[in-house]
């Protein structure tokens, strides 16, 4: 009895939940966002903390994404805070280069959740509307959190329950 078919490689498993838990349509292997830019109020404390510590905001971004990208969520509600992302970051935003790191920071994001975009698009978001755009990164990120039985660890996790924006799906 003879085998013919030639092995083929199988891409490796990628770690953490689910990407998409909204469902959002793919077109061309990409999709928007799960939730606008400017629905950034709806998460009222990320917001505040990004709109005067953004470097906080950035720092504790890269940390949950970087624990997700390892297969674990980020369980400290200090990790990042003060890290070396931050640090740089907020040298940055000091000479108001930020919108350069946070371009970075977003466009990762991006490419693990296969969101339709460029880098001239994220480093304006990044430069003129960070609030907002960190943000956004941070409910993206919760959503994989919650994909995996955790309640989130952006800073709403900071809120008591009854307070916590509630996630409309």
């Amino acid at each position: 009895m003879a085998y013919n078919q030639q092995p083929r490689v199988t891409q490796p498993m990628k770690a953490g939940g689910n990407r998409n838990a909204l469902n959002l349509p793919f077109t061309d292997g990409e999709r928007e966002w799960s939730r606008g830019v400017f629905t950034c109020l709806e998460d009222p404390l990320t917001c505040v903390v990004s709109w005067f510590l953004p470097c906080v905001s950035y720092g504790r971004n890269r940390a949950r994404y970087n624990a997700l990208e390892a297969g674990n969520v980020s369980k400290d509600p200090m990790e990042g805070i003060i890290s070396n992302e931050s640090i740089i970051y907020g040298v940055a935003h000091c000479f108001g280069c930020g919108g350069l790191i946070g371009m970075g920071g977003r466009a990762q994001t991006r490419g693990r959740y296969a969101i339709r975009g460029d880098g001239a698009t994220d480093f304006l978001l990044a430069c003129c509307c960070a609030p907002c755009s960190l943000t956004q990164e941070s409910r993206e990120l919760e959503l994989e959190e919650q994909s995996l039985d955790h309640p989130g660890a952006g800073f709403s996790m900071f809120m008591a329950p009854s307070q916590a924006p509630k996630p409309q799906y």
